[in-house]
């Protein structure tokens, strides 16, 4: 009876330890060893990119900016009923409803036409979701695998969930950025309106490295390793650009690519910064670099964030707790009044775009799998500024008195939110 009592006050000191790690482990330090000198679109600033990144440049690709679900569902159900060969989608939200049916029987229908089909699901994201929702699909051939499921072997890995938002079809098309699957971003009503959000077709050489991102995760999710060339065609498309697809998993160092992606840009951003987040925690390297920018280089700093549409209060909270030193220095950040806004878009200069799957906070800094797209295209840049521009002319700016004189109880919401922001 003692020596299991002893055991038993163990393992509560053990797990009371590593709770307190996770909720107050002082992040990473990000520090730029030196700020960059040859220009944003230079030879030598996409090579450094590539090598700190760890992700190969494709000259090679297209990008094609789908704003809103009524847009992008329809192009991603398009593209799937044209498959060939094969689809692979990966998701951390796949949600019971109208829209996950219309998925759900176009994936099916091509899988009974001899298309390879493969889902892959993070088990939290999708838990609502139960495997007999896929029951005609697995009949027709489609396999579907769950990220990170609930055992006792995966319990250790389960704060790591897989937010990528993936599908690739017949190793031609891709497409990514931050949509789910689920009703709220088609069908909303006056009170919710649908969901603000932004996916990206892609098509050329990022395909393949996209693919590769899905590759990696179905792998952990399976056991099987996609390595058939069938997956990795070669494709050839015009109008090119330069980009990156920088996929992200955390790792016990807890530097992740995608975080120093986002620092070295803000970091030699000389013009502008314009960023859309659903959740915008960031982090003190990452704010310290913003103020920089602003006070040093007078470069335009300009955010939105969800307003009162906002899906997580608590983060929200959080969130505007963190805005003090950036709206000092001169920052602009917005609420978007409209309704929830979940796109994730970043451009630098009007030249550089960063999209895909993360949030500006640490879950997905340093917690769970991502990618994004990193491109140098004015053209891309051009679109996206077309939807901040709409987006701005939505929103209500943030007044700096109007936030040091915010109420009590806003603040204590706020404080209570800091005890969890970095799970957020």
């Amino acid at each position: 009876m003692t020596a299991f009592l002893v055991i038993s006050i163990i393992a509560v000191c053990v797990l009371s330890f590593m709770l307190f790690l996770a909720l107050f482990e002082p992040g990473l330090d990000y520090k730029i060893s030196a700020r960059a000198h040859a220009a944003l679109d230079s030879e030598e600033f996409l090579r450094t990119l590539e090598a700190i990144t760890d992700a190969k440049l494709q000259q090679r690709s297209r990008f094609e900016v789908l704003t809103n679900a009524a847009v992008y569902y329809e192009a991603e159900l398009d593209a799937i009923r044209a498959a060939r060969k094969s689809i692979n989608l990966e998701a951390y939200i796949f949600q019971k409803g109208e829209v996950t049916k219309r998925f759900v029987e176009a994936l099916t229908e091509r899988a009974r036409a001899g298309v390879e089909v493969r889902l892959t699901l993070d088990a939290a994201g999708s838990f609502a979701t139960w495997d007999s929702y896929f029951k005609e699909l697995r009949a027709a051939g489609g396999r579907i695998a769950w990220y990170h499921p609930l055992r006792w072997a995966t319990v250790s890995r389960f704060n790591n969930r897989t937010h990528r938002e993936i599908i690739v079809v017949d190793g031609e098309v891709g497409f990514l950025g931050g949509s789910g699957f689920a009703d709220h971003w088609l069908i909303g009503d006056e009170k919710n309106p649908p969901w603000r959000d932004t996916m990206f077709r892609v098509e050329g050489d990022a395909v393949a490295s996209l693919q590769a991102t899905f590759v990696e995760n179905w792998l952990e999710a399976s056991g099987e390793i996609l390595a058939d060339d069938k997956f990795f065609p070669f494709t050839e498309v015009e109008n090119c650009a330069p980009s990156l697809i920088v996929d992200s998993s955390p790792s016990m160092g807890r530097s992740t690519r995608a975080r120093i992606l986002y620092q070295t840009l803000l970091a030699s951003a000389q013009q502008t910064i314009h960023i859309t987040t659903p959740y915008f925690l960031p982090d003190r390297s990452a704010r310290a670099e913003m103020v920089r920018a602003i006070r040093e280089r007078g470069v335009e700093v300009k955010i939105i964030v969800p307003g009162q549409h906002s899906d997580h209060l608590l983060t929200r909270r959080s969130s505007r707790r963190l805005f003090g030193d950036l709206l000092r220095a001169g920052a602009q950040i917005y609420e978007y009044e409209a309704a929830m806004i979940h796109a994730k878009t970043m451009t630098i200069d009007g030249i550089w775009s960063v999209v895909g799957s993360t949030n500006f906070d640490n879950r997905s800094f340093g917690l769970n799998d991502e990618v994004n797209l990193a491109a140098l295209d004015e053209e891309l840049a051009a679109r996206l500024a077309e939807d901040f521009a709409r987006d701005l002319a939505e929103s209500r700016r943030v007044d700096y008195e109007e936030w040091r004189h915010r109420p009590i109880f806003e603040r204590v919401h706020e404080w209570a939110g800091w005890l969890l922001e970095r799970q957020q």
